[in-house]
């Protein structure tokens, strides 16, 4: 099931299901640490005498969605045979970790109506149910939950009075427990004051609500660590929440992440309003998805540990810099560079990056083996090396920010660039063999292959900056060594395109991999060639005639046999399938699009990729990594961090194009409006919000 609803604030990151159940809580790193892990904090209502946990299969209609612009949820759930709406707004404090949630609580009946609403928390502190404590703490009427270094407290607030009064904490998971949200279902709940092992809790509050009116009601959860935020210290939050209102907290929440979202000025020239909506949403959705200490997370959506129990809260340093690199592009160099500074600190001393890490920095889990059939090699992908590079120059070209990049050089650029030189096959001068893109197969892939001619070019461009001549000419050198490489031994003239790999077999043999694969993409992408390159054109046609989904979803497959989350043939309904479509891949293919368009109307076809995109996100703009081929719906995790900074890349590049023909047709209204632009990012220019940062 999908995260619709990601909120977080870089150190604390919620996600809710369809059925808007919290399902993962990550404190105090965004993807590390999941507290929840899955398993659903239940949220139920009791009218009258009648009892339902909410969700779709208990008679409730739910609209997930977010309040424009900004993190703060708005969510509708609604219930016929009840007689209530339930219109939620929450949010992750924008400088606190806490959670705010406001219930509305309307009777649409004309008689006055007894409403209790029920909140459950099942907590694996620490990602693990062994050792933990829930407790009433009668002091503040509270319910904390806590594990060594790691508290959580829960509290409600109606009619400006804080304080639990219905509360129960009891055991779970063994010895037949389903667990205390069953002690709820019959609106009464125990009372029990304190529980210890595997626990949950449930909270309750009433309203009596008139009728054809309502009633409101507040609910939050505080996060806190041993180290800084103490048990008193948890408390001490919890009492400047009651003294000042949750509500205020919900309003600067809300108006930091929209000032966040529009601070940059932007000429969308001829998007719809809904693909403007998506390009802010996916901004703020990237955010969520990034640890304050550099860390950019490839998903969290703990539902696909069902596949290999294991997830997608890692930092892929290739995911990141495709990231970082829309993060520029959009106007938040900020937090470009932390991630280039986890880079430069997790690089190995002969230069490469490893295939994945943890937020915190230590090597994270990884299926690439060291050695094969007795035969040692290198269990990395060399791309991620190599797009980080080229992703740090993007955005030293772009912001200029000499300074800040120049403690770089030494400790990162160099030293990646001296691997990408040496680490080449001695008989092709191709980059030595590493695993592709999709992390299935290893070779000298043509993807790689431009990724390191884009680091190796992006290095050459530092050192010249940088005045370190010869190492200039030694990558420059390189890179131009790989480039006629790639017209000797990736470039297929007899099928008209490029190969996917290659394998070196003994005295220089060349095993080909002919399978059309949309990561050819990089190609271009990285500068090796251009794209209006007539091998790129023959390319980029293989790959739309065969990788195109002929269903009614329609989108691009990674490659033809693609096995990852595949559907049944029964499923495909008979249709062309060479794989579940990919938001990415037809991302790119509309990248393709922008980059070959000489005319206004060449963006059509571009356009209309992109409003597929937005046509296939839930409706609160979340999208998926891949599409169920036939049924439209979100296959693998969502969100998937790449996938949204991929959106906005590609907006970015369209409008970039745009401007370029208005450039052509009338330069100088064209410039007048880049430097009104320009004059409006001043820090006045969204009006109406009130920030507060005092704690």
């Amino acid at each position: 099931m999908p995260r619709d609803l990601p909120i977080g604030n870089g150190q604390l990151l919620i996600g809710f299901d369809a059925d808007h159940q919290i399902r993962d809580l990550y404190y105090p790193y965004v993807g590390k640490e999941n507290h929840a892990g899955g398993y659903a904090f239940r949220f139920g209502v009791m009218v009258g005498s009648t009892f339902r946990w909410i969700c779709a299969e208990q008679g409730f209609f739910i609209e997930n969605k977010y309040e424009p612009d900004t993190l703060v949820t708005d969510v509708r759930i609604s219930h016929k045979e009840l007689g209530i709406i339930l219109t939620l707004k929450e949010c992750v404090d924008f400088h606190e970790n806490f959670m705010i949630r406001r219930i509305d609580v309307e009777n649409t009946t004309k008689q006055a109506l007894e409403v209790r609403l029920f909140f459950h928390q099942d907590f694996r502190i620490s990602e693990s149910d062994v050792g933990d404590t829930a407790a009433y703490d009668p002091r503040n009427q509270t319910v904390l939950h806590y594990k060594g270094n790691r508290y959580f407290l829960i509290n409600l607030c109606t009619d400006e009075q804080a304080g639990i009064l219905e509360y129960a904490t009891g055991q779970k998971g063994y010895l037949g427990k389903e667990g205390t949200f069953k002690d709820a279902e019959d609106g009464t709940l125990s009372k029990n004051a304190i529980s210890q092992g595997s626990v949950d809790s449930v909270v309750s509050t009433d309203l009596m609500v008139q009728g054809n009116s309502q009633r409101t009601t507040y609910y939050w959860m505080i996060a806190g660590q041993k180290w800084t935020d103490s048990w008193d210290s948890v408390f001490e939050m919890n009492r400047k929440v009651v003294e000042r209102g949750p509500e205020s907290f919900l309003e600067r929440t809300r108006n930091y992440w929209r000032l966040w979202s529009l601070k940059e000025p932007i000429d969308f020239a001829n998007l719809p309003k809904e693909l403007v909506t998506l390009y802010h949403r996916s901004l703020l959705i990237v955010r969520t998805q990034i640890d304050n200490r550099g860390a950019i997370l490839a998903a969290n959506d703990t539902d696909i540990l069902a596949f290999n129990r294991d997830t997608y809260s890692y930092m892929w340093p290739r995911d990141g810099a495709f990231v970082a690199h829309a993060l520029d592009l959009a106007g938040y160099p900020e937090l470009s560079l932390r991630f280039f500074e986890f880079c430069a600190e997790v690089i190995t001393q002969d230069g490469y990056l490893f295939q994945k890490y943890n937020p915190d920095q230590s090597l994270a889990s990884s299926w690439h083996p060291w050695v094969v059939n007795g035969k040692s090699q290198l269990p990395i992908q060399e791309d991620e090396t190599a797009l980080v590079v080229f992703a740090l120059w993007k955005h030293f070209e772009r912001y200029r920010d000499v300074e800040l990049i120049k403690p770089l050089y030494g400790r990162f650029i160099r030293k990646a660039a001296d691997f990408m030189v040496s680490y080449r096959d001695p008989f092709t001068l191709l980059p030595g063999p590493s695993y592709d893109l999709w992390e299935e197969r290893r070779g000298i892939s043509s993807y790689t292959c431009a990724a390191v001619y884009g680091g190796l070019s992006a290095a050459a461009e530092f050192a010249m900056s940088f005045g370190d001549t010869a190492h200039a000419k030694r990558y420059l050198q390189a890179a131009k060594e790989i480039r006629t490489a790639m017209d000797t031994y990736l470039w297929q003239k007899e099928a008209g395109r490029f190969a996917r790999m290659i394998q070196v077999k003994k005295e220089g043999r060349i095993e080909v991999d002919l399978s059309i694969d949309a990561s050819l993409w990089g190609l271009f992408a990285f500068g090796a060639y251009d794209a209006t390159d007539e091998k790129i054109r023959l390319t980029f046609l293989a790959i739309k005639e065969h990788l195109w989904c002929k269903t009614k979803v329609g989108g691009m497959a990674r490659y033809v046999g693609d096995q990852y989350h595949a559907v049944s043939q029964e499923e495909r309904e008979g249709n062309y399938v060479p794989g579940n479509p990919w938001f990415l891949c037809t991302l790119w293919y509309a990248d393709y699009l922008i980059a070959i368009a000489q005319t206004p109307s060449g963006l059509e076809e571009a356009l209309s990729i992109l409003q597929w995109v937005s046509d296939h996100g839930l409706k609160s703009g979340v999208l998926a990594e891949q599409l169920h081929p036939t049924k439209g719906t979100p296959l693998s995790v969502a969100p998937l961090t790449w996938t949204h900074a991929a959106y906005i890349a590609t907006v970015q590049a369209y409008l970039e194009k745009q401007e370029w023909f208005a450039q052509k047709e009338a330069p100088t209204q064209v410039l007048y409006k880049k430097m009104r632009m320009k004059a409006l990012k001043s820090f006045g220019h969204i009006h109406g919000m009130k920030l507060d940062v005092v704690s």
